[in-house]
């Protein structure tokens, strides 16, 4: 089976982090966003993938071929032109045969192996509060009949979060040909929905897969949820000789963690150093270093020092911040 990650949003809701590091290299429960993304489809007998980058592509590259072995192929989107447009420059890739569609920047808790189960295209969808926010989709039974791009009126409070699984790789990409060359534009990008939804006016049945957990990454409060969300998972444990550990944790082996308590909720990175420090509830990048400090609900990013008293920082990439 084949898959498209697009992976090449700027994530301008998560600067200062986002100005020296690409949104999905953010890490959560010890390891990348893209690399949660990636474990659980190649789980699922993914051989060939297509990840569609832009923003600080190469480091994209760099991280995902030093750490995966499959065929990959990557795909530079020059200009961010919508969803649609990103799937369609995979185009040259998959040309036919079944495709599995997942966001580079979102995690989910969903039964991925339900859509190998049943020959059938299948769509993500979540009940949300604020549907216009978001493509919805509208049922009779079990069957998707109808979907809009961020409506003004919702018809229904059913979100489309992410996952896309379509048997016929041919058909989407002709519906998103005819989108593009006939520039057909929702908020003025060429939109995935209507290109499903012109596959449903064209007879494909489609069908709800319900997803429980979906966190997409895109501030500092849901980078810090799915953080919490993956650790209780049983994801990150540490037993550290020096140091108070408060599971659940992720801590990287090359961490060095002297006369401090942490956790719970903490992730902390490669090559971090932490002394005489309170930490709980926070994410800490590669090389940072946290020094006489009480962090809660703090992000500290790559190469940043921070030392002082009690704060709740979200504090950028090569910063040194020193509170007295």
């Amino acid at each position: 089976m084949k898959a498209i990650v697009p992976a090449a949003g700027v994530g301008t809701r998560l600067r200062p982090h986002t100005h020296t590091a690409p949104k999905v290299l953010l890490n959560v429960a010890g390891r990348p966003i893209l690399a949660h993304i990636l474990d659980e489809i190649l789980e699922l007998g993914v051989d060939e993938l297509v990840l569609i980058v832009g923003y600080m592509g190469d480091r994209i590259r760099q991280y995902v071929d030093s750490h995966y072995d499959i065929s990959v192929h990557y795909v530079e989107q020059p200009e961010r032109l919508g969803l649609g447009h990103a799937v369609f420059l995979a185009r040259d890739m998959i040309r036919e045969g079944p495709t599995l569609i997942v966001l580079g920047d979102t995690i989910f808790d969903a039964d991925f192996k339900r859509i190998l189960s049943e020959r059938t295209n299948y769509i993500g969808v979540k009940a949300v509060d604020d549907p216009s926010r978001f493509g919805i989709v509208e049922l009779d039974g079990n069957r998707i009949t109808r979907l809009v791009e961020k409506p003004d009126d919702p018809p229904t409070n059913l979100a489309i979060v992410g996952i896309y699984y379509l048997l016929e790789s041919a058909r989407l990409f002709q519906a998103l040909d005819t989108i593009i060359t006939n520039d057909i534009r929702t908020r003025g990008e060429y939109q995935l929905t209507d290109a499903l939804q012109q596959m449903l006016e064209a007879g494909e049945e489609m069908c709800p897969l319900p997803v429980e957990g979906w966190f997409d990454c895109g501030k500092r409060e849901t980078l810090l949820a799915t953080n919490r969300h993956l650790l209780d998972r049983g994801m990150g444990v540490a037993n550290l000789d020096g140091a108070h550990i408060v599971a659940p944790v992720a801590i990287d082996p090359s961490a060095v963690i002297e006369g401090s308590v942490v956790g719970p909720y903490v992730s902390i990175a490669e090559g971090v150093t932490i002394r005489n420090a309170i930490i709980r509830d926070s994410i800490v990048n590669e090389r940072a270093r946290v020094e006489d400090m009480l962090l809660d609900g703090s992000v500290v990013g790559e190469d940043a020092v921070v030392r002082g008293g009690f704060q709740r920082l979200s504090v950028g990439d090569s910063s040194e911040i020193e509170l007295g």
